[in-house]
């Protein structure tokens, strides 16, 4: 429990202290983001390597807190330190590729080779894969070569999902606190400490970077950011779902690790889901940016930065609640989840497409 707090403090202290430094640097070196692009909610330069702290904080606290004291065996101590191992490479390969495209720009061609790197680190190396659904439409284990690709699948779709999602102030940032506290929370209550550790790690970093970036921003995460923030909530996520069963309390063993990871991380998944089906649908590129997204409608409804991030804030914690809902069927709890999230992710545009046909009536 003690490392625990002290990862969450840590990194929220190294946030609080290091950003006003790092703004002051950012304006003095001109690495600010410049408004002017119609995509863009901001009209004043603001900084763009906020990413660069969340990148420190998080692994110099993770670093400082992993509980190796607790270890209790041989075999124990080498799957710490394998996973240890490769998560910490994985994170500061995939920060330098966000930071060297925050600063002088990435060929997407170069970006790909450094996902694919991570995947291999992770995957392949570091074995942090899926290998069960848990009983999803009756689904258990899962062949080798099914769970390589599903493991790499889910970390490039969560990665690109915070990426995504990067689109005003204090969205990314604050679905990231909920979504790492969330599983923080699970395996702090699992025993799970050096997981714990980890989320809590990030937690800290992010609420510290949101004191700066809740509106209005003084700094951007940037990609150096979103992408070290997917990676930890991607192997959290793994993480989780593959959790012994045998090990989970009485009392949690109802819960589909599956569906609680899934609602956890329910809006950058339903919303990089839906932003592909539009843009596909209209002949456009997937991976072109516009203002399609779920929080640009509710912009379009009235709603500032503040209250559409809190409306969506609200809406990710009611689903990781709802997953926890229907014990003992993890089919049912799916469809449920995923389906009251579809839903929520049309409301938004539907009450848009209203608000316009009222307009032009």
């Amino acid at each position: 429990m003690i490392n625990i707090a002290l990862a969450f403090a840590t990194a929220f202290m190294v946030a609080i202290l290091a950003f006003p430094a790092l703004i002051k640097v950012a304006y003095l070196k001109r690495l600010v983001d410049e408004p002017g692009e119609a995509r863009k909610m901001h009209f004043r330069r603001i900084p763009t390597i906020g990413g660069i702290i969340i990148f420190a904080g998080t692994l110099f606290s993770y670093l400082m807190w992993y509980p190796f004291e607790e270890m209790s065996d041989v075999n124990e101590m080498g799957r710490a330190l394998k996973d240890f191992q490769y998560i910490g490479a994985s994170i500061i390969i995939l920060f330098f590729i966000g930071i060297k495209d925050d600063i002088i720009g990435t060929a997407p061609v170069k970006k790909l080779i450094g996902h694919l790197i991570v995947a291999f680190i992770l995957v392949i190396m570091g074995d942090i894969r899926i290998t069960s659904m848990h009983g999803i439409f009756g689904v258990y284990e899962i062949p080798e070569w099914t769970s390589i690709f599903l493991s790499i699948l889910t970390y490039t779709v969560i990665v690109n999902a915070i990426n995504l999602i990067d689109g005003i102030d204090g969205l990314a940032g604050g679905i990231g606190v909920i979504a790492s506290t969330a599983m923080g929370a699970w395996f702090f209550m699992v025993g799970a400490n050096e997981h714990a550790v980890l989320a809590f790690a990030i937690a800290g970093s992010l609420v510290g970077f949101l004191v700066y970036n809740f509106a209005p921003a003084k700094i951007f995460m940037g990609d150096s950011g979103s992408l070290t923030i997917g990676l930890v909530l991607s192997v959290l996520a793994i993480k989780l779902i593959e959790f012994p069963a045998e090990e989970i309390p009485n009392q949690l063993l109802g819960i589909s690790t599956p569906v609680y990871v899934m609602a956890a991380l329910a809006y950058p998944l339903t919303d990089t889901l839906r932003i592909f089906i539009y843009r596909i649908s209209r002949g456009m590129s997937p991976f072109v940016a516009d203002k399609n997204h779920i929080h640009h409608r509710l912009m379009e409804l009235g709603y500032g930065h503040r209250k559409t991030v809190l409306l969506i804030y609200a809406s990710s914690i009611f689903l990781i609640l709802l997953s926890t809902s229907i014990p003992e069927n993890p089919s049912i709890i799916f469809l449920v989840t995923m389906s009251v999230s579809l839903i929520i992710s049309q409301i938004p545009g539907l009450l848009v497409f209203f608000k316009n046909r009222n307009k032009t009536a």
